[in-house]
């Protein structure tokens, strides 16, 4: 399993969410992401998720 960081801003730039979830692989952990910023209304608030080499595998601004 492998460690991705999911954040969440608001206009402001204040850190709504700070969390990290484990999964597979990129795939999986974009479908967690993107279950996790629907559950807590962020979908449309600025968020990015990364892998555990920092890359990016979803974001909105």
């Amino acid at each position: 399993m492998r460690t991705y960081a999911l954040t969440v801003f608001d206009q402001s730039g204040e850190n709504l969410l700070n969390e990290t979830f484990t999964a597979e692989n990129d795939e999986e952990a974009k479908k967690v992401g993107q279950a996790r910023l629907d559950e807590e209304g962020y979908s449309e608030y600025t968020h990015r998720c990364v892998n555990p080499e920092a890359k990016l595998i979803l974001f909105h601004r």
